[in-house]
């Protein structure tokens, strides 16, 4: 399922001015995430092999004949990246662009490891290359998005992909159809704390290769499913232990594989089975079924 995507073509921004436009922002799985060192910069490079799902979150942009940009988003609080992504694309792109209100109608759970707030940011590059007329490549909307977040240049165009490098190096790639049943947690949990508590365990590597990933898109559900792997969820379990019988509790329900999110502390598990899902999610407090899309 595609949005009917700004993005995907270019825009009149004249017409555009009497326009609402909307773009979906979907939720993405870490099926593998592998982590690396920090490097001289302080980020990690990761390699990963990324699952998008059908939730998702709305955005819509109203432009204006003045004022300032105005981002909406009931629920959320503090800093948001989609502001700050329509910021920097005014400040690199140079080009003409009216005052824009965006609103955000949020269904990803925040700072959940679903990547809800670089699915937005993604969305709001979307919006605003599309409503200016396309003034930024494709390769300069990538270099933007890394430097807003490694989740966010595989959210330009939402599919499943192996990315890696900080998050600038992405190949889309076809997966198996299978269902996810997530389970959020109540309480989010800080990126910046996982990652600092993986450096203080020791759990990032020496080395990165996409190529097991890429080998692993290409298996059957149960092998996709047995192949699912985080670095990053001994820290998020060493900061969320309760995390631990979340996992277990999939397992328990049929689940073919099960793992963390991203940093979490949403957990998940993949089944192959619709009716099983539904049944997992419905004994599960919080759980959710969404489809890999």
């Amino acid at each position: 399922m595609r949005s009917a995507a700004v993005g995907s073509r270019r825009c009149d921004p004249v017409r555009s001015l009497t326009t609402v436009l909307r773009e979906l922002a979907y939720a993405k799985l870490n099926l593998v995430l592998h982590v690396g060192r920090p490097r001289e910069d302080g980020l990690h490079p990761i390699c990963s092999l990324m699952a998008s799902i059908e939730l998702v979150d709305e955005l819509t942009a109203t432009p204006r004949d003045s004022g300032s940009d105005s981002v909406i988003c009931p629920g959320v609080r503090g800093h948001n990246l989609a502001a700050r992504a329509l910021a920097d694309f005014r400040s690199r792109a140079g080009a003409e662009l009216p005052p824009l209100e965006l609103r955000i109608d949020k269904r990803i759970p925040v700072a959940a490891g679903l990547g809800g707030g670089s699915a937005d940011a993604a969305a709001v590059l979307r919006i605003a290359n599309g409503l200016a007329g396309a003034p930024l490549t494709h390769e300069e909307l990538l270099r933007l998005a890394a430097d807003l977040g490694s989740d966010v240049p595989s959210q330009l165009d939402p599919h499943h992909a192996l990315v890696h490098g900080v998050g600038e190096q992405v190949e889309p790639v076809e997966l198996p159809p299978l269902i996810t049943v997530l389970v959020p947690d109540d309480e989010g949990l800080s990126t910046a704390h996982v990652y600092a508590e993986l450096d203080r365990i020791g759990g990032a590597r020496e080395h990165l290769d996409p190529e097991p990933l890429r080998r692993l898109a290409a298996a059957d559900p149960a092998g996709l499913a047995a192949g699912l792997s985080n670095d990053l969820e001994p820290a998020a379990l060493s900061l969320r232990p309760g995390l631990t019988s979340t996992l277990e509790r999939l397992r328990a329900e049929g689940a073919l594989g099960v793992a963390v999110s991203g940093s979490g502390p949403t957990c998940f598990g993949l089944f192959d089975d619709p009716s099983a899902a539904d049944s997992a999610a419905a004994s599960i407090p919080g759980g959710l079924v969404s489809r890999l899309r």
